[in-house]
């Protein structure tokens, strides 16, 4: 049976993890008029309570997950759990279908949809879109693997363009939802703690291809073996990133297929990974015929994006910046390859990555300071290439940072890692290290 004849009726849908993702389905699938069983291995009153909200227990028994499936009529898993999970042999045991959040706005919706995946920058290109689709005049809103999920966007009957941020996660097992335009931006290894391997991560990456329809444009970065391999046949292909390819940098020129649209020393900031991105935006938006000119004027308006190398304060006349948002060694070394020479604090806890693959920014650091759960495994990398120290906290990270630096190149906070062994996400890793920066400057 079509997804699209499973929803048609009320349905008995089981929902594993109660997150923000499965909290906005439990409440569209609750007034569709489905009924909603809900499952979370953590519980907790928050759970509890969320639940409560919209007239759901929460099972007693999170254990009981094949009598839970049984009952059910298609599972929906939060974004995120591990497909060790044994409700997914459980379902696939019994037939019943695993439905991504994706796949409902799909059916619910018909709206236009641009999708963008990768392992890094898909939140700035996403955002970044949105904005060129804003200067160009259309309503548009950043959804998905954001602080909106798409289906609880799709309320609004406002928005004309939803683009759609498209993590590993929600790809998957993702059938029904349908892209006008795809963005593959970049692979590296990450979220081994929730894919059984390499492998199956790079096969969740490649769904947003398979999933563009056969009208639909697909956008992959020319530079990246895997992504490019992963581009299927018969689907139009748009490329960014190399000098060979359709959207490409050029002498500091922006350049498209219809030729120049912007300057990169426009752009709101003009690091290697920052233009990729403007270039992605272009390719992207190109074939819903938004005008390359408006994504250079938005990119040259763009706000610098929290804890994305956001400078947050001075010591001893150099620059500190907040990376709390790189959580893979190949977002870190995106972000080393905009700096000469920098201090760079790293470590945290690791997500099954091999983490030696950070020695290869080697050349832009002249000292690292390790923290956290992999601090071994960082200093590891880094060994017998520049001096190593080590933090047990954030506070003495800093310190140690600003004893390196001794005033003389900046301080990168880029971990690599994960924030989950210190703080209970990115944004308060990198709001912590804001604050000790600034309480240092305001002694100085």
């Amino acid at each position: 049976m079509t997804l699209d004849r499973l929803l048609s009726s009320p349905r008995a849908a089981l929902l594993v993890g109660f997150g923000v993702t499965n909290r906005a389905v439990a409440a569209a699938l609750v007034r569709r008029g489905h009924s909603v069983t809900v499952i979370d291995d953590r519980g907790g009153d928050d759970v509890h309570a969320a639940a409560a909200d919209l007239g759901l227990l929460v099972a007693d028994d999170p254990d009981a997950v094949v009598a839970h499936v049984a009952a059910a009529d298609l599972v929906i898993p939060t974004p995120g759990l591990p497909e060790q999970h044994r409700v997914f042999a459980a379902a696939e045991r019994q037939g019943v279908p695993i439905v991504s959040e994706l796949d409902l706005a799909g059916v619910w919706d018909d709206r236009p949809v641009v999708a963008v995946t990768g392992t890094n920058g898909k939140t700035t290109v996403v955002e970044l879109a949105v904005a060129a689709l804003t200067e160009d005049g259309r309503c548009a809103i950043a959804a998905g693997n954001t602080d909106t999920p798409l289906v609880a966007a799709i309320d609004d009957a406002a928005i004309e363009v939803f683009v759609v941020e498209a993590s590993s996660f929600r790809l998957a097992r993702a059938e029904r939802f349908q892209p006008l335009v795809a963005a593959w931006l970049n692979f590296a290894p990450d979220h081994l703690d929730v894919h059984v391997d390499l492998d199956a991560y790079e096969a969740a990456k490649a769904r947003i291809f398979a999933l563009v329809g056969a009208d639909g444009t697909v956008v992959a970065n020319a530079g990246d073996p895997v992504v490019m391999r992963n581009v299927p046949p018969g689907r139009r292909l748009v490329t960014f990133g190399t000098a060979a390819a359709d959207w490409r940098l050029e002498a500091g020129t922006l350049v498209g297929p219809q030729g120049p649209f912007g300057c990169a020393a426009d752009l709101w900031r003009s690091l290697p990974h920052d233009i990729d991105n403007t270039l992605a935006v272009a390719a992207l938006l190109d074939p819903i015929g938004v005008e390359p000119e408006a994504v250079a004027r938005a990119a040259a308006n763009f706000a610098t994006m929290p804890h994305r190398l956001a400078p947050v304060g001075q010591l001893d006349g150099q620059t500190y910046f907040d990376d709390s948002k790189a959580t893979t060694p190949h977002a870190t070394l995106a972000a080393l390859r905009g700096f000469e020479e920098v201090i760079l604090i790293a470590g945290g806890k690791n997500k099954g990555i091999d983490l030696g693959d950070l020695a290869a920014g080697a050349g832009h650091v002249r000292a690292v300071v390790a923290i956290g759960e992999a601090m071994w495994e960082v200093a590891a990398a880094f060994t017998d290439r520049v001096p190593v120290e080590k933090a047990s906290t954030l506070e003495a990270a800093v310190d140690l940072a600003r004893r390196l630096s001794a005033g003389e190149v900046p301080v990168l906070l880029s971990p690599g890692c994960a924030s989950f062994d210190w703080y209970s996400n990115y944004a308060e890793r990198g709001d912590d290290f804001a604050r000790i920066v600034r309480e240092r400057e305001a002694r100085s």
